[in-house]
């Protein structure tokens, strides 16, 4: 099952993001030069060509400016704070779009499990009903049901359904071979048989909105 899924970033831009923190906390100050291929490069273990594109995107936002002939210099504090309250901002979007992306993939792994077990079920059930037909399927009804307090044969149950009724169970009784006139209530249990489409049909008979 799919967990939740980490954001990891290049590290170009781990090394920009943590370069503008060290510029907010006043580690490295407004001015101050950095020297992106050694001092960069041995502190976050990174190549030169990694620092170099670290410092190219603080550039382009402004926090720090390039001097020909004289390297790299810290240039804006505040932008440094902006960058970080963007960045921030983006990395919870992607991880909030990460956990719903998640979410969607274990609810369709469960849907899909269900849908398994859903065929497996009707699987069975057709192969037993076709090794005995005779094998009664149970349907209860409650006080939403419709056609309740009418017999059996007001009803037309078989001609509507093809079902049919062998026995209507209420509580503690069974009464077995019910007669065309027994009626149904709420709380019965109606026990019947027909082919492998007679429960389906019941069940759309008593509940039509179902």
């Amino acid at each position: 099952m799919a967990g939740k899924k980490k954001i990891v970033r290049p590290r170009y831009q781990q090394i920009a993001v943590d370069l503008a923190e060290r510029i907010v906390e006043n580690r490295y100050q407004v001015g101050e030069k950095i020297h992106a291929r050694s001092t960069l490069a041995s502190t976050y273990n990174a190549s030169p060509e990694t620092t170099r594109k670290a410092i190219n995107v603080l550039v382009d936002l402004g926090i720090m400016e390039v001097r020909h002939g004289s390297g790299a210099f810290v240039a804006s504090k505040e932008k440094a704070k902006d960058f970080l309250l963007q960045y921030q901002d983006v990395q919870s979007i992607q991880e909030t779009k990460a956990e719903i992306m998640a979410s969607v993939e274990k609810q369709q792994e469960e849907l899909d499990h269900f849908s398994q077990l859903l065929d497996q079920l009707v699987s069975q059930t057709k192969r037993i009903h076709k090794m005995n037909p005779l094998l009664p399927f149970e349907l209860t009804l409650t006080k939403e049901a419709t056609h309740l307090d009418r017999s059996i044969s007001e009803l037309n149950i078989w001609q509507a359904t093809g079902a049919t009724v062998i026995a209507i169970s209420h509580k503690e009784e069974l009464l077995v071979s019910p007669g065309p006139y027994a009626k149904f209530t709420a709380g019965d249990t109606v026990h019947f048989i027909g082919n492998e489409f007679t429960l389906q049909r019941m069940t759309n008979f008593f509940y039509p909105e179902n």
